[in-house]
């Protein structure tokens, strides 16, 4: 398509203008997560939950821990915006417990949790939430900027998305943004987008899941990202990315793409969520979106992946299927 050609050539500059003008960086960091016996995969994903409990976040929680243990669940992803309003204040901020571990407190969810950062993470202390120290408090605890987690049948590529948005460096109004390990923010940026590009190039695993805490499609209140569409988007569809996972908007969706099989899951539902704030989509795009409290549960086999949306009761609320065989989402 002529729109995809675009792209492509924009992604084909970009890196080589990269690879000409920005210094060599290390590989992303990479972690290890084995498959169940049979060889499938099972895993919940929340966003935008951190706020010690209210606004339906232990109610989420409690649902989680139900299915959590019917899938006998990997794994936890979680989509940013890990701790409102502001983050943590550092590693003794008792937020954490407040907020995460006496809140996720169901035997299936005592599994790793892989987190990225969200823009409110950002407002605070960000190393806190990177330190090893969180990870001594409760071993589940796993947080970097961005990293790779490979679970054999599947390669999950997590990406600092909050540097990418300018608006948090050109107008942050009354916050405070940690920008340390972010700046020269230029140079951050064009060694990510390298990196992920490379890393999704190496990749051979069956399904390749890209989990990001802003939007790249949406019909919530934060809607269309235009950064991560202009810089990260080509990148995914060059690449053969089959989800774009996020949060940020706090509302449950599953928008297709007309220009790739991309599927774009939205997951920020995991508290305090926005109702009424939805935006027209293109009809043939937008699959479902729900604008209360809730999660996704993802099982995977090497051909097949079930998705599942569940609100704050723990009802069905949308499911589909995507095969690798005919390359197509039911």
């Amino acid at each position: 398509m002529v729109k995809a050609g675009y792209r492509l050539l924009f992604l084909g500059g970009l890196l080589s203008w990269l690879c000409l003008a920005s210094p060599a960086t290390s590989e992303l960091q990479r972690l290890q997560h084995r498959v169940k016996p049979d060889g499938s995969l099972s895993f919940l994903v929340v966003g935008d939950w951190g706020r010690e409990g209210n606004y339906n976040q232990s109610e989420v929680a409690s649902q989680m821990g139900v299915i959590g243990e019917k899938l006998d669940i990997n794994f936890v992803i979680s989509t940013g915006d890990n701790f409102y309003d502001c983050g943590l204040t550092g590693e003794d901020d008792p937020a954490f417990f407040k907020s995460f571990t006496d809140i996720y407190t169901a035997p299936s969810l005592q599994k790793p949790w892989y987190n990225v950062l969200g823009n409110h993470d950002y407002r605070g202390d960000v190393e806190a939430q990177l330190s090893p120290v969180l990870k001594e408090k409760h071993s589940k605890w796993v947080c970097f900027r961005s990293f790779i987690l490979n679970a054999e049948i599947a390669e999950f590529f997590f990406v600092d998305t909050t540097p990418f948005v300018n608006e948090y460096f050109t107008d942050p109004r009354q916050y405070n943004y940690d920008w340390k390990g972010v700046e020269p923010r230029d140079e951050y940026l064009f060694n990510l987008v390298k990196d992920v590009d490379s890393a999704l190039k190496a990749s051979s695993a069956k399904w390749k899941i890209v989990v990001g805490h802003h939007t790249i499609k949406s019909a919530g209140q934060h809607g269309v990202t235009v950064e991560l569409e202009k810089q990260l988007l080509p990148i995914l569809e060059a690449n053969d990315v089959d989800l774009y996972v996020n949060g940020h908007d706090h509302c449950l969706q599953h928008i297709t793409s007309t220009d790739s099989d991309i599927q774009f899951i939205t997951s920020g539902g995991g508290s305090q969520a926005w109702r009424g704030k939805i935006s027209s989509w293109k009809p043939e795009e937008m699959k479902f979106y729900y604008d209360g409290q809730g999660f996704l549960s993802v099982n995977m086999t090497g051909d097949r992946a079930d998705l599942v949306f569940y609100d704050v009761f723990g009802q069905v609320l949308h499911k589909w299927s995507i095969s690798k065989q005919l390359h197509d989402a039911a």
